[in-house]
């Protein structure tokens, strides 16, 4: 049967592999004015992450890979132990993030308070306090993130494995199987999109994932750099004014 799967995940991948991609140009000012109208004008996407639960403990290292919820399971392609800023630095995304092949001027991605704020990276306050300005901001934020649960709860629905994975991860091919499983399952998913084929959850409930989930972030995660700092500071200007107004977020 290993084998079988082998060929379908390969073929899934040379011939769809192309359905998980960075938004090209046009596909990037569609995206921004879609967020333009949640109040954040220049926002191409979203950061995030999803564990995937694993059913047994893998053999090597398998401390690494117990998550906050008692579980073991994979971070998408990090142990579930790894924390979301983890995740992006091991990335290839996370040496890109100024290109200007994946950004346009002005152009950033939307993250929760997993990360750090950086040129390229606007995310919510880690604590607030008393100023309502960032406890706005984070509502906002929280509100614009609402898709992005979605998504991945319907994914999760769709693709039921990725609820739990059931196999061993003894060795690098078992755990370079189980990415692949997982990719594959992205790719399938992303090409219904394309299809248009469309998911009811009125027929099909879904589970959000919370941001509870969260972990502590990891040690000297709270630098931040300058222009990452002005650019937040720049979006939430920005984001208040728009979503202030009587049609806006904060005051539905």
């Amino acid at each position: 049967m290993v084998n079988y799967t082998i060929r379908v995940m390969t073929t899934i991948e040379s011939a769809m592999g192309h359905k998980i991609a960075w938004p090209d140009r046009q596909e990037r000012a569609v995206n921004s004015a879609h967020f333009a109208g949640l109040g954040f004008p220049g926002c191409i996407g979203l950061v995030d992450r999803t564990l995937v639960k694993l059913s047994q403990r893998p053999r090597d290292d398998g401390e690494t890979y117990f998550d906050r919820k008692s579980n073991y399971s994979m971070n998408v392609q990090t142990p579930g132990s790894c924390h979301d800023l983890t995740c992006l630095r091991r990335s290839s995304l996370w040496g890109r993030l100024g290109s200007a092949q994946l950004f346009d001027n002005g152009q950033y991605l939307l993250a929760d308070s997993g990360y750090i704020p950086l040129d390229r990276l606007v995310c919510s306050y880690k604590r607030t306090g008393d100023d309502m300005d960032k406890v706005d901001f984070n509502t906002c934020i929280a509100h614009a993130r609402v898709g992005n649960e979605h998504c991945i709860g319907i994914l999760k629905a769709r693709w039921h494995s990725l609820k739990e994975i059931r196999t061993q991860l003894r060795n690098p091919a078992e755990n370079a199987y189980v990415i692949r499983w997982i990719r594959c399952c992205f790719i399938l998913h992303n090409f219904l999109i394309w299809r248009s084929d469309e998911w009811s959850e009125d027929d099909h409930p879904i589970e959000l994932e919370t941001a509870d989930d969260l972990g502590p972030p990891p040690q000297g995660a709270r630098e931040c750099n300058r222009r990452g700092l002005e650019r937040r500071q720049a979006v939430q200007r920005t984001c208040l004014e728009i979503n202030r107004r009587p049609s806006g977020v904060l005051c539905r």
